[in-house]
């Protein structure tokens, strides 16, 4: 894909020299990355002729769309993929019931999304592109996920290999590699990311540069009650969740 011109502000020399260590590295011919490459390539030639991403399911294709073997072939490689923790969806008709209810959340966003259309978004974590497929509806110019896991990253290539919206891209890239990108994007998602950073006063920084003048920025995160600007800076577990080191306030957040 041509960055330059969807990012014309960004470190492209050095982001291009990132990507091109990262397509090495994901195409080893090791087991940790076949077991997820393979299958992908094993059905990127099947298309749904039907998609609905306006519904809390996101429906990709119907039964009628291939055939009956090939369906088969289908749901053994998403039973592959498991854990399925963002969704549900709808693959083929076959029905994905995902661990977390990421509908509830994308309904909370609803109300406050800034108009979309024509818009360079990013999505921060975008594990296999749950939320970037419920963006569609809003038709932006680009929507770029963020996303450093091979499952994640080989998942929603095969849902998109399926679903086939130019305007979805996935890199193996993580929040840091923000940095990349000043002054790039026009809406930044960062949904359940910033309480598992180490440094999130750093990351928000990042994700702060990483806006075009007047942009808006989108966090979700587990949050204490309070108007004071306070956080915590938990040393083990929060709410019994390990890899949890910020707990902030709203305002603390906004601050």
């Amino acid at each position: 894909m041509d960055y330059q011109t969807y990012f014309p502000s960004a470190e492209i020399k050095t982001l291009y020299e990132v990507l091109r260590q990262k397509e090495q590295w994901v195409n080893q011919a090791k087991k940790g990355f076949l077991r997820y490459r393979e299958p992908f390539q094993s059905v990127c030639h099947l298309r749904a002729d039907h998609c609905d991403f306006s519904r809390d399911t996101v429906i990709i294709g119907t039964a009628d769309d291939i055939s009956a073997g090939d369906r088969q072939r289908v749901e053994q490689i998403l039973r592959g993929f498991m854990p399925w923790r963002k969704g549900p969806f709808s693959i083929f008709d076959i029905p994905i019931d995902a661990e977390w209810r990421s509908h509830r959340k994308w309904n909370r966003i609803i109300p406050v999304l800034p108009d979309l259309e024509g818009k360079v978004v990013g999505d921060i974590g975008c594990n296999n592109g749950y939320y970037m497929f419920r963006m569609v509806p809003g038709k932006p110019r680009l929507v770029l996920g963020f996303e450093p896991y091979v499952q994640h990253y080989y998942t929603f290539r095969t849902l998109n290999g399926f679903a086939r919206k130019k305007n979805l891209r996935i890199e193996l890239l993580g929040i840091e590699h923000l940095q990349l990108f000043p002054n790039c994007f026009d809406v930044l998602f960062c949904l359940g990311i910033i309480y598992h950073r180490r440094s999130p006063l750093e990351a928000l920084d990042d994700l702060f540069k990483a806006l075009k003048p007047g942009g808006t920025l989108i966090i979700e995160s587990q949050a204490i009650a309070g108007d004071e600007p306070m956080a915590l800076f938990p040393e083990k577990t929060y709410a019994k969740v390990p890899g949890t080191w910020f707990v902030p306030t709203a305002s603390c957040l906004q601050n």
